[in-house]
């Protein structure tokens, strides 16, 4: 009989604990979820039945509070059951409720009023596997505005994956000081998992400054990644000021270039976004980068704004995008 070493022991009992602790967490989250969302629907079903609803559910609910802390202990006060109250009325079908979700992150879900805004949160939370500190940031971030163009049943674009502007606030770098394109390419390398969960979903990291060489002469690309989502190549160009006419023809060639020598057979074309502190909106309309899918502009922010400038922003550059997708398929 084949003896097995210590390690080997301890990394297989390892294992056994690990999964059986997810599996644990796993049936104790559902039933958590699901016992939380039947008190909800009674409340609401019990607050339907008052004459006047908001009288009559707050009364309701803080007696139901005190006899729930008494008989129960915590996790029943009066703010929890609210919470209950929203969950039901934000999910009235439970069969809709992802298990790979907290109850922290439903709180946060419920707590948007807009059905598609919710959705979306949803959705994305459970394909990128945020946890509950992503989604909030996500959320207060308003990342759902942010993206270019939601789309309800028509397959992914590249404009429903960017957003405008992006916020690099984690990145540690101050707006009002001076820094290079190197150095904030740097921060972006060493902040890659934070830049990602901004960056948008079905991006994967390739190279950092990759090199591309013709018969006269040599090319260095500052960021390229992948997105398996609309598999294809994703090549940036960072520009730490405004940009110019000089900064779009350099884009356009990288992307000509990437097509011909690094683009795979089954790859759609690359794509290239050009991301700038300063966007210059008639430069931007007088440009190639008005007239072809696959070259992008996008401002970026190294703070996060208050939520009314961050509104002001996303609108200007929402009503240019539709401008221009006007303009393009008239």
């Amino acid at each position: 009989m084949m003896e097995i070493s210590e390690d080997s022991l301890f990394q297989s009992v390892k294992e056994i604990i690990r999964l059986s602790r997810e599996k644990v967490f796993r049936i104790a989250n559902s039933t958590l979820l699901l016992t939380y969302w039947q008190i909800g629907k009674l409340i609401v079903e019990d607050e339907q039945k008052g004459k006047e609803r908001a009288e009559y559910g707050k009364y309701t609910l803080k007696n139901l509070s005190q006899k729930l802390t008494l008989e129960f202990g915590k996790g029943f006060d009066y703010t929890n059951l609210s919470n209950m109250r929203k969950f039901y009325m934000a999910f009235p079908i439970v069969d809709t409720l992802s298990q790979q979700l907290s109850w922290s992150h439903y709180r946060l879900l419920s707590s948007q009023d807009d059905k598609n805004k919710r959705q979306y949160y949803l959705n994305e939370a459970v394909q990128n596997n945020w946890n509950v500190r992503d989604l909030k940031r996500q959320i207060s971030s308003l990342a759902y505005e942010r993206v270019l163009k939601h789309k309800k049943s028509s397959p992914e674009s590249i404009h429903s994956v960017l957003k405008d502007p992006y916020i690099f606030e984690f990145l540690g770098i101050k707006a009002d000081e001076q820094f290079s394109e190197k150095e904030m390419e740097t921060a972006i390398i060493d902040h890659i998992q934070k830049f990602l969960l901004e960056f948008g979903k079905g991006f994967a990291f390739v190279a950092r400054q990759q090199h591309i060489s013709t018969d006269t002469s040599d090319f260095y690309i500052d960021l390229v990644f992948y997105n398996y989502i609309l598999k294809c190549f994703v090549i940036i160009d960072l520009k730490t000021g405004e940009l110019s006419h000089q900064d779009i023809g350099q884009i356009d060639m990288y992307v000509r270039m990437y097509d011909d020598l690094k683009r795979g057979e089954g790859d759609n074309p690359t794509i290239g976004i050009l991301l700038c502190s300063e966007k210059d909106e008639t430069i931007v309309k007088y440009s190639v980068l008005n007239d072809k899918n696959n070259l992008f502009a996008s401002k970026y922010l190294l703070y996060l704004p208050k939520e009314e400038e961050l509104k002001q922003i996303i609108d200007q550059d929402r009503i240019r995008f539709e401008l221009d997708q006007d303009n393009k398929n008239p």
